[in-house]
């Protein structure tokens, strides 16, 4: 195997290299071979997926947990390494053997944009978390507790706080909480702004749509329904399996020789989708208590003695999952379920 560096980014030079070696073969063989590309699903997301595919040349994304590896403790890892690695799957993959590797289907540029106003959403959450954790700790250190960040009247509040021994807060100190609830403040703007514009994606779907379907579920609000969908349940599937296995909530069995034993789920697959899909159905339990999954996981853990609630959450997550990606796509009403009063 040759081994040739081209510069990251450089869309240019790769396709230079690639008529190199076309014109080459050309000249050794008089014929011409189209070329097949595998590149590993990271950091530089799908456009060089895009612009090969646009240039005409067969491309595939690979997942790279999916290639077998050495179970040695310690073994060599290299770029050339790992590149051969990848060469041997591409080559197995295009001969038809089953399970040597799974190839990532790439989404659409609208899809891969649609999906980032929920992601935003999250990571400016957390944000806000770390910030009123700082500001209660800064005057939990003082003997301060019971001041909400969060309020209106924040500010107010803050000019009348004293510390447990009786004194004003330093001066040093107001100061330091002050920045601490501009920037808050800033994150509180920034979540308005990104959740409006998700309300105004959601508003502008037909009315078949999955995300305005699952709206129309009782429990189901803009927030767990534009994750849903722009996460999950816009990709196509064949199967039951396959919709569990996207989400990491496939279970996993372990079967050698008189051993046959249910290792649990293997959360490879989308963490946001299955992070979301349990909170789901701990709500599930709340808002739809008649419904047939709920009755279900009532059943399951009373037979259980009470017990194993958080397994039995993850079973139900898995169904509901299931129930709802028929539910969009084919329009059968989870039994029991209770829908919104228009």
């Amino acid at each position: 195997m040759s081994k040739h560096v081209v510069r990251g980014g450089d869309v240019a030079g790769l396709l230079e290299r690639f008529a190199q070696l076309r014109k080459k073969t050309r000249t050794r063989t008089g014929k011409i071979f189209p070329f097949v590309v595998i590149q590993e699903a990271g950091l530089d997301g799908f456009w060089i997926d895009r612009v090969l595919q646009n240039e005409g040349i067969e491309s595939y994304v690979v997942d790279p947990a999916s290639i077998a590896t050495s179970r040695r403790r310690r073994r060599a890892k290299t770029d050339r390494i790992d590149g051969e690695a990848l060469v041997r799957a591409l080559l197995a993959y295009k001969r038809g053997e089953p399970r040597v590797c799974a190839m990532v289907k790439a989404p659409t540029p609208e899809e891969e944009d649609r999906r980032r106003l929920c992601r935003e959403r999250k990571v400016l959450i957390a944000e806000r978390v770390r910030h009123v954790n700082r500001v209660k700790g800064l005057l939990f250190s003082q003997g301060i507790s019971g001041y909400e960040p969060q309020r209106r009247d924040r500010r107010e509040r803050l000019d009348t706080l004293q510390t447990g021994d009786g004194h004003l807060l330093p001066e040093h100190l107001k100061a330091q909480v002050r920045r601490e609830l501009d920037r808050l403040e800033l994150l509180l703007e920034q979540i308005k702004a990104v959740e409006a514009e998700r309300d105004v994606l959601l508003a502008a779907q037909q009315v078949a749509a999955p995300a305005t379907m699952l709206l129309d579920i009782k429990g189901i609000g803009p927030e767990f329904a534009a994750i849903l969908w722009s996460e999950g349940l816009f990709r196509h599937f064949d199967n039951r399996r396959q919709v569990a296995s996207y989400a990491g909530l496939a279970p996993t069995p372990w079967q050698s020789g008189s051993i046959d034993r249910e290792q649990g789920v293997s959360r490879a697959g989308n963490p946001r989708l299955r992070t979301t899909l349990i909170q789901l159905a701990w709500l599930w339990l709340r808002h739809q208590p008649q419904s047939a999954l709920a009755l279900w996981f009532e059943e399951r853990v009373r037979r259980n003695g009470g017990r194993h609630k958080k397994t039995t959450i993850v079973a139900l997550a898995r169904k509901l999952l299931v129930a709802l990606w028929k539910y969009v796509t084919a329009g059968v009403v989870i039994e029991g379920a209770v829908m919104k009063v228009a």
